[in-house]
């Protein structure tokens, strides 16, 4: 089907009279309703009124025009030795907090957890274990290489372990002993 000038003017003879984009295209024939809000958004007529709805519109701008609201006076600023009022104890407690900086690149990173919540053990297999890595970038990476990764990522020195991982897990055998605990573990700690 194609939008001939025949059809484009009955389309927008129809639009204007109010009617849904279903019923048009039902009378047109040969096209969905999706094809004539396309056509209706390309012929930019999307922005049509109803009769009752602008009448109403009309009406309700009327009373806005006749009827303008009184503003609320401001409330009065505090004097620097009164005592603060409910109202503007109110307002500065809803005041929005402001955001956490973002990190970027080259500042140091938040703080991590502790070296007392993990394991002794599982750090002293990963001082080793990370001596033996080797040392790869992201490109070099397979799902078969260790993704723990290693070093400051804004500086050249930022590397990843690589080595041989657990079947099912993203990390060697000693970074998945730091990165997963058992459930016991993390409860012992909070004690």
């Amino acid at each position: 089907m194609s939008w001939t000038d025949e059809r484009v003017e009955l389309l927008k003879n129809m639009w204007g009279e109010g009617r849904s984009a279903s019923q048009i295209a039902k009378e047109l024939g040969g096209v969905t309703r999706n094809a004539v809000i396309g056509k209706v958004h390309r012929l930019g007529l999307s922005n049509r009124a109803t009769p009752a709805k602008a009448t109403k519109e009309k009406a309700q701008a009327k009373e806005v025009v006749a009827k303008p609201k009184p503003k609320a006076p401001p409330p009065p600023a505090p004097k620097s030795n009164e005592p603060m009022s409910n109202t503007n104890a109110v307002v500065k407690a809803l005041t929005i907090p402001p955001r956490k900086p973002i990190i970027t690149a080259g500042k140091p990173l938040p703080p991590q957890p502790s070296l007392n919540e993990i394991s002794q053990e599982a750090l002293a297999n990963v001082a080793v274990v990370e001596k033996k890595a080797k040392k790869l970038s992201l490109m070099e990476l397979t799902e078969r290489t260790c993704k723990w990764p290693i070093g400051d990522p804004a500086t050249e020195d930022f590397w990843f372990c690589g080595l041989g991982v657990q079947q099912g897990k993203p990390y060697c055998e000693a970074h998945n002993a730091v990165a997963f605990q058992p459930m016991s573990a993390r409860r012992d700690r909070r004690r």
